[in-house]
């Protein structure tokens, strides 16, 4: 298993998840969205599986506004790729497989 975190360091639930793999001994990646974000290949692997920028967007987020007048797709995603913060957390990935939130019944599935 190739586990990647992506999520922020002040993120409750970002800190569940790693607890979470932590507690059965899975080794992870963590990668934090304020300072490095994802790669464009990341993200639209990520999007396929999650089925969507929409179940990706976090609408709570300080520059949400800045994408909600964004009308095309792509223009969404160069945003999200410029700012990682605009993404909900923790978006956790294992190669094609990934969830956003912290969905420790779908990992459970990965074991």
């Amino acid at each position: 298993m190739n586990i990647q975190i992506f999520g922020k360091n002040k993120c409750f639930d970002t800190k569940k998840a790693q607890r979470w793999f932590k507690e059965r001994s899975i080794k992870f990646q963590m990668i934090d969205l304020a300072q490095k974000g994802m790669s464009k290949g990341e993200l639209d692997s990520v999007l396929r599986a999650v089925g969507g920028l929409d179940a990706l967007i976090d609408e709570k987020s300080r520059g949400y506004a800045s994408l909600a007048y964004l009308a095309y797709d792509e223009d969404r995603k160069e945003k999200l790729l410029e700012d990682g913060t605009l993404m909900k957390t923790p978006v956790v990935r294992n190669g094609r497989q990934a969830t956003v939130g912290y969905c420790p019944e779908v990992w459970e599935k990965w074991e």
